[in-house]
C-alpha cells in the first residue's frame, strides 16, 4: 500500500482577494504556482534560490521606480 503525500499551498495574507502565487515548501523544493488555478503549472525552486528571491524582493531590488 502506498502513502499519499499532501502538499500544503500558503498564499500571502497581503494579497486580499486578488490573483496571487502561491507557495509550498515541501522538500527537497520550493514550489510556486498561479493561486487563481489550482491546477496551473508549478514552477520548482531549490530552497536557497527561494530564500535568495526573497531576500532580493524584501530588500526592494524588484520595486517599481516611482513615476
Amino acid at each position: 500500500m502506498k502513502g499519499t503525500f499532501t502538499v500544503s499551498w500558503k498564499k500571502s495574507t497581503r494579497s486580499g482577494g486578488n490573483g496571487c502565487v502561491e507557495v509550498n515548501r515541501a522538500l527537497p523544493a520550493v514550489g510556486v504556482r498561479d493561486s487563481k488555478d489550482p491546477n496551473s503549472p508549478v514552477i520548482s525552486f531549490a530552497p536557497e534560490s527561494w530564500r535568495t528571491f526573497v531576500e532580493q524582493v524584501r530588500a526592494g531590488r524588484y520595486d517599481r521606480p516611482a513615476g
